[in-house]
């Protein structure tokens, strides 16, 4: 509400200074405004039926409608500087003395500090909520606050160096709200698409459930989006397969209960359980993953069973590497070796896996 006021104001007044001075880059800064002020009612639209309880159709709810609203803002931010750059390019063409007073290049810098006091707003609220589509709006403000002082500087120079930029400017100003828009269009696709999770988040997960007593260790963390405060997560825990499932159980019942409370985050924990004690005073899966290291530093092993056969121990296990880099037979084969060298009479079933997080994040 505060942005559609403030937005429907400074339209009035851009354009009415920009009908008297003729001045057809403070005409286009005032339509851009304009479709800010629509954009603002979108959001609001867009919040109300974000806001909507889950129905039988829509299980996770109905978050992503938010995003959709900052898609919608995006595309109108879009056309506004299309239509700019259009309205441009005639003045160019066919170029119109502006004249320009005292109250109009005070309130041109007046307009500028408004703009920008109304991105500080929205991205203090933005933060506050967790929206998208503010922060959206926040971007958006502050390309229109240097938007006019292009303008403003336009004004300047024509008043008082007789240098008649209006066109150049108003092109300048929709080239600049244009790129605004494509890049407010990929902030508001990505969590649509499924962007990766926020690594702050998936490092805090990932500490979480080590922490607690029996965790060897967890992996193929999944997080899904399904609007702000709305998110769902699965991931693989590894726990000794000697230890009473009924209290391994209920651990992975009490980590998935905290997360809920701590983080938001409706998670489901799946159970792998990991041989730890085939020997007396041995832990095949430490020995596994030092053989692992010795091949790549940055290898880590989850999933290890291991069996016997006639030729001696088959060690079934998943291989995590690092993101972007592609395994093949060579690194199978080197840690083939490696793993043979600590554990005599064994084969190796080698499953490569890259994760589901970041790539900053690739050893989760």
């Amino acid at each position: 509400m505060v942005g559609i006021c403030c937005n429907l104001t400074l339209a009035l007044g851009k354009g009415i200074l920009g009908a008297m001075a003729g001045s057809v880059s403070m005409i286009a800064d005032a339509v851009n405004n304009a479709m800010d002020a629509a954009a603002n009612v979108v959001t609001l639209l867009g919040f109300k039926l974000a806001s909507k309880p889950a129905d039988s159709g829509h299980p996770f709810g109905h978050g992503r409608m938010e995003y959709l609203a900052g898609l919608t803002v995006a595309i109108l931010v879009l056309v506004a500087g299309i239509e700019l750059i259009r309205e441009s390019i005639g003045r160019i063409v066919a170029p119109v003395p502006v004249s320009h007073t005292n109250l109009s290049l005070a309130l041109l810098a007046l307009f500028a500090i408004a703009k920008l006091l109304m991105a500080r707003y929205n991205h203090k609220v933005a933060k506050k909520i967790d929206s998208q589509a503010l922060e959206a709006a926040s971007k958006d403000a502050k390309y229109d606050a240097l938007a006019t002082t292009a303008v403003l500087v336009g004004a300047l120079l024509s008043r008082y160096a007789h240098l008649e930029l209006d066109g150049v400017l108003g092109l300048g100003v929709g080239l600049f709200v244009m790129w605004g828009g494509v890049d407010l269009i990929r902030d508001t696709v990505n969590p649509l698409l499924g962007r990766t999770p926020d690594p702050a988040l998936v490092a805090r997960v990932h500490d979480r459930i080590l922490s607690y007593p029996g965790v060897l260790g967890t992996h193929d963390l999944m997080v899904h989006d399904y609007g702000p405060g709305r998110l769902f997560a699965s991931a693989h825990v590894e726990m000794a397969a000697e230890e009473d499932p009924l209290k391994t159980h209920a651990t992975i019942d009490q980590i998935e209960r905290d997360l809920r409370n701590d983080e938001g985050l409706a998670i489901v924990l799946h159970y792998d359980p990991i041989v730890t004690k085939r020997t007396k005073g041995i832990d095949p899966r430490q020995l596994v993953q030092a053989a692992v290291t010795t091949v790549d530093s940055n290898l880590t092993i989850h999933d290890l069973r291991i069996d016997t056969c006639d030729e001696g121990l088959k060690l079934s296990f998943d291989c995590m590497v690092p993101a972007g880099q592609e395994p093949d037979e060579n690194l199978r084969q080197r840690i083939e070796e490696a793993v043979y060298d600590v554990m005599p009479y064994s084969t190796c079933h080698i499953a490569f896996d890259t994760g589901f997080v970041a790539a900053a994040q690739d050893e989760f």
